[in-house]
């Protein structure tokens, strides 16, 4: 359990502001992460990696020369939201284009894609490269849906150098692409890991029991096995990643034994050595390995081995040098420190001529924004505790995270005046910045969404309302890409709209359709029970979810019954 902390909330901010304290002649803190505190070669290409708080080494202590620009930090097990990784990136960079590479996992997918764009809209050019080397979590023929776990060093390690050498974004690119190809991992857990604050771990490993194909933000693995002697251990990691191994696959390999959080180092050594025998018995050497915390998961109890196939190239930029805070090879010159200018920046809240209505609609918007806040937080704890089950757990305290920065932002702007479309932009805003992840992405680009659709008018009717809710639904469905029946927030989300609008259409009040709609949107929640999951984290867990609703479905029927209650006119 994590020991040391005030308020939970804030711990991966102020641990970030630590480490940034301990390890000044390596980074420098940025809004969003962080950066390289010594100079970088002007046209350098910028490799800016990151993810959730809670897997150190991984990710800010993977930046320094040989290795990332920069590193975005996102809160616990959380993706950093879009605005942040975009600040990260333009303080990153150095002139000669960014590559953003990651963990595949949806929310991280979702705020990274959003930075590029938006980096690539300025000029900066900008490309992805995901991380997907988890084999536990996807067949081979579906590759590309393979989340990203230790394989992220392999492949950050060999991008990093190569910018380093001087290559060009596209050469870059190219190694990363190749790296990750050529990349396995597989995992295990004996217990599971606990978030600050609280007071039981994300899942539980029966004793005597070990569980395969963990990931590395607290989900479960995918089948429990009894307790394995080391040498089976061995056997059977090795065995696994062998059988999975690239189409071109060569006799030289990077040996990785990654530990999680809690299994000593002495273990970790022990589990290497017999390995490394078992690798070479199948004709492969073994060529310079790597065994201790890499990327880690709080304090799980676990471990992952990662084999990288080597080629020429390949194995010319892993050897290469690096010099960061967690991960050192070879040798580099010294260099001198820089100054980072401008890299917190003061958001203008500007407040537009607002309308007599919008700004009373905007009012109203605040409100509803607070009892938003009131039913997220009522229910906090059950939503996460629902979210454990097949996923990480955090979607309680994401969606507070989210909505607890959303009501402040939009009060803010609703005591100031605003237009009810610049109220529930600051909201949306506030929101995927402070949540994070999946829902943070969703929920902020659809509040946004849908105070777009309302703007600044002279007066307000129900078609404006019909607007809203059409901007927010069509927010999450073109940004998530969920389908009906992917067991998502979707799954509420359509009967919500569907509902809603053919109440209106048949006279009912406002108050009315949005009550027979939130009631729609409840049921519909209680039947994604029913439904295996085809997106997100809960995707590779798909048997454990059944008969458990979805817990962004249950968290929008909540929201939805909270809001109409509110609004009875």
């Amino acid at each position: 359990m994590t020991q040391i902390f005030d308020n939970p909330a804030d711990f991966a901010d102020e641990a970030l502001d630590g480490f940034v304290a301990a390890n000044r002649g390596y980074v420098a803190r940025v809004d969003g992460g962080v950066v390289r505190s010594t100079e970088v070669p002007a046209g350098q290409v910028a490799l800016v990696v990151g993810g959730g708080s809670g897997h150190y080494p991984a990710f800010a202590g993977l930046v320094g020369p040989g290795l990332a620009a920069g590193s975005a930090c996102g809160n616990m097990f959380a993706s950093p939201a879009a605005g942040q990784v975009y600040r990260v990136a333009k303080a990153a960079n150095a002139g000669g284009g960014v590559l953003l590479s990651y963990g595949n996992y949806a929310g991280d997918v979702l705020h990274f894609g959003q930075a590029q764009l938006r980096l690539n809209a300025e000029g900066i050019e900008t490309r992805t490269v995901l991380v997907t080397d988890d084999i536990a979590s996807a067949p081979l023929d579906q590759i590309g849906k393979r989340r990203g776990i230790a394989g992220d060093l392999t492949v950050f390690k060999v991008a990093g150098a190569a910018a380093e050498a001087g290559l060009s974004l596209d050469d870059v690119e190219r190694l990363a692409i190749r790296t990750n190809h050529r990349t396995r991992s597989l995992g295990v857990a004996f217990d599971g890991c606990t978030l600050p604050g609280a007071s039981e771990p994300l899942f539980r490993v029966p004793a005597g029991q070990m569980s395969l194909g963990l990931g590395i933000h607290g989900e479960p693995g995918i089948s429990e096995h009894p307790m394995p002697t080391a040498s089976e251990l061995a056997e059977l990691l090795v065995t696994k990643l062998l059988e999975d191994k690239p189409e071109d696959a060569g006799d030289r390999v990077v040996a990785i034994v990654n530990g999680l959080g809690t299994v000593k180092y002495d273990e970790l050594f022990l589990l290497f050595g017999k390995v490394e025998k078992l690798l070479n018995k199948a004709g492969l050497t073994v060529v310079e390995p790597e065994c201790g915390e890499l990327v880690t998961s709080l304090d799980m109890s676990g471990l992952s081995l990662t084999l990288l196939w080597l080629d020429d190239e390949i194995e010319q930029y892993w050897a290469a040098p690096a010099d960061t805070p967690a991960f050192r090879k070879g040798n580099l010159a010294p260099r001198a420190r820089r100054e980072l200018a401008g890299t917190e920046e003061a958001a203008a809240e500007e407040i537009e001529n607002a309308t007599v209505a919008s700004a009373e609609v905007g009012r109203l918007a605040a409100e509803v924004l607070a009892q938003v806040r009131d039913v997220v937080v009522e229910h906090e704890e059950e939503l996460g505790n629902l979210d454990a089950i097949a996923g990480d757990g955090d979607h309680g305290i994401g969606m507070r995270r989210g909505v607890d920065a959303a009501t402040a932002a939009g009060e803010r702007h609703a005591a100031a005046g605003a237009s009810v479309g610049r109220v529930l932009t600051a909201a949306g805003e506030a929101w995927s910045e402070r949540a994070g992840g999946t829902s943070g992405a969703l929920w902020g680009s659809a509040v946004i969404a849908a105070g777009l659709a309302l703007g600044n008018r002279e007066s307000y009717r129900a078609e404006d309302a019909v607007a809203a809710v059409n901007a927010f639904t069509n927010a999450i469905t073109e940004l998530g890409k969920a389908e009906p029946g992917d067991k998502t927030m979707v799954d509420a989300l359509l009967p919500f709209r569907e509902t809603f609008l053919n109440e209106l259409d048949g006279g009912a009040s406002l108050g009315g359709a949005l009550a027979a709609a939130a009631s729609a949107a409840t049921e519909a929640a209680r039947q994604t029970a029913d439904l295996r999951p085809l997106k997100g984290r809960a995707r590779p867990l798909a048997e454990k979810s059944l008969g458990h609703p979805d817990p962004g479905a249950v968290s929008f029927g909540l929201i939805t019954e909270r809001i109409a209650r509110h609004i009875k006119g």
